[in-house]
């Protein structure tokens, strides 16, 4: 017997929440959509709409050029 798995309906942060900005200079916001590798994470992982997820994308990679968080993480062995 097969189990479904059950989806929940996820909602984009930054629609519900028109107060809070992305900004490239908010290091912490930068940093908790990169994992540990310093990759950009995707739209399944984070739960953002497309428009956001284009402008976090945008957002790390400037933070990234401006030197404010890292382009590689360091890994730890």
């Amino acid at each position: 017997m097969m189990m479904k798995r059950i989806e929940r309906p996820r909602s984009c942060y930054f629609c519900h929440n028109p107060g809070d900005k992305i900004d490239f200079k908010n290091d912490k916001q930068m940093l908790r959509h990169v994992d540990d590798l310093g990759k950009i994470v995707n739209r399944n992982r984070t739960g953002l709409c497309a428009l956001h997820q284009r402008h976090m994308t945008l957002a790390v990679k400037r933070a990234r050029h401006l030197a404010m968080i890292p382009f590689v993480m360091e890994n730890i062995r």
